[in-house]
């Protein structure tokens, strides 16, 4: 079953759930005559409210995520502690209906009734469809091609794992040795390539999932190995070792009781995902109408100071190594680049116009990125978006530089109000690491952390949003 009609079934059944649940209680509270009713309420308008309502619960708290392995117990535990807060709020909004209707103050408590039948329709369904998942995966539907990177006793622990339990739905295709060796097999999987060729073997084996297994004197090679695995589609996980699990260094997750740290390009819930997009957008729109008066001045300035276009487009590399055009008010003189090719930004830099350093200090050359931010192209907080030469040639230099494209780029973020100007390499290297930190504790709260420190930086006029 692919993932799209994974979610489709899911959608399907939860549809199907809530509804039920609701046509029940509707019945005993209204038409079974158990309880005095002052008036008559509608079925099928509040009906479809309440159903929007639930979907948009679930989808804010990640209930919709491709399910992969997931256990039984986690998704009903979800789903119990997503449904008390949304009946949580149900009651508040009953409560104040109830007063203006003047109802018995015992009327509302009838919203545990609810809760019962809803947490018993939806938790039923919800265990139907991954029962029935767990039996597709058995059957050898859905299925995903797994290889184990290393050839030790700890790779062949887990290929045994893998091979052991067929609900997880893996299929281990073979092994990758980080050195030449000779073809050996365990258990008629053999070595199929060694880290070198890594891309060609996931290419060919069409593989979806990569389980890191290295021994205690690889680890230098760790860094290494992970940026070779980051591959667009591919899932990361590594076996820890026994040191990072107890110290709690490590945030496992459990393969049937064998540890894992997963390698996720975001650790922000989908329900935060959700509300940093809606700020994004509420934001970029608010910035863009308030300041459009100074926006035209401006604009006028800057064609009565020099020569060229009022806007500068430059193609940037976004999300997922996609490319955008990323829009700036031009602060330098035209075709600045002509002679020299790209360059980073410098201080003092010759190539800014008079106009360009005023706006620069103020940090208005920015302002139309919030355009970018409006389109999803950007965030308000994110690593800066590096142009596509840059990209490629750090990663060359630079191991894991290209995670940075796992998530979307911003206007400003951590390394902006940490680290100053990138002048060379070491200083994109220090910059790597505030990116780095970010995108494995990127949350709310870290969001709006860096958007304080930016309103200081700004003020203050210290730091550097772009290069």
């Amino acid at each position: 079953m692919s993932k799209s009609k994974q979610k489709i079934f899911l959608l399907l059944i939860d549809f199907l759930t809530i509804n039920l649940s609701w046509i029940l209680f509707f019945y005993l509270r209204v038409e079974s005559g158990w309880l005095e009713m002052v008036f008559q309420p509608e079925f099928l308008l509040p009906m479809f409210v309440v159903y929007v309502y639930w979907f948009l619960i679930f989808l804010f708290v990640g209930m919709y995520r491709t399910w992969f392995a997931a256990s039984r117990f986690d998704e009903l535990t979800t789903l119990f502690k997503s449904s008390f807060f949304g009946v949580l709020v149900l009651f508040f909004l009953i409560f104040i209906d109830d007063a203006m209707h003047q109802v018995s103050s015992t009327q509302r408590f009838i919203i545990l009734l609810y809760w019962g039948i809803f947490l018993l329709f939806v938790g039923g369904g919800r265990l139907f469809i991954r029962s029935l998942q767990r039996q597709l995966l058995i059957k050898g539907i859905g299925r995903r091609n797994t290889l184990i990177v290393g050839y030790n006793e700890r790779a062949k622990s887990i290929y045994d794992q893998i091979d052991h339990y067929r609900a997880l739905g893996l299929d281990a295709v073979g092994f990758i040795s980080l050195v030449d060796m000779q073809e050996v097999t365990y258990k008629d999987k053999k070595i199929i390539a060694n880290i070198d060729n890594l891309e060609k073997a996931v290419e060919e084996n069409k593989i979806e999932e990569i389980i890191i297994a290295l021994d205690h004197h690889e680890h230098e090679q760790m860094l290494e190995v992970v940026a070779r695995c980051d591959i667009k589609g591919v899932s990361i996980k590594i076996v820890p070792d026994l040191y990072e699990i107890i110290s709690g260094q490590a945030r496992t997750n459990q393969l049937y009781g064998f540890p894992l740290i997963e390698i996720m390009p975001e650790l922000m819930p989908a329900w935060e995902q959700k509300i940093k997009r809606i700020i994004d957008v509420l934001v970029s729109l608010i910035i863009l109408v308030i300041t459009s008066p100074v926006l035209i001045l401006v604009a006028l300035a800057i064609k009565i100071d020099s020569k060229g276009p009022v806007f500068y487009k430059q193609i940037r590399v976004g999300k997922d190594g996609k490319e955008f055009k990323v829009y700036k008010f031009r602060s330098m003189f035209q075709d600045a680049e002509k002679h020299s090719g790209p360059v980073w930004s410098q201080k003092n830099d010759p190539r800014i116009t008079r106009v360009g350093l005023f706006i620069r200090m103020v940090r208005l050359d920015e302002v139309p990125q919030f355009i970018n931010v409006f389109q999803g192209h950007m965030s308000l907080v994110g690593p800066r978006p590096e142009r596509p030469f840059f990209v490629e040639k750090l990663s060359q230099e630079i191991p894991l530089y290209k995670r940075r494209l796992k998530v979307r780029p911003g206007i400003t973020g951590w390394a902006q109000v940490k680290h100053k100007y990138d002048e060379n390499v070491e200083d994109v290297k220090k910059k790597l690491q505030y990116d780095l930190y970010y995108i494995e504790n990127v949350s709310l709260r870290m969001d709006f952390k860096i958007l304080f420190r930016t309103i200081f930086v700004v003020l203050f006029g210290k730091g550097h949003f772009d290069n």
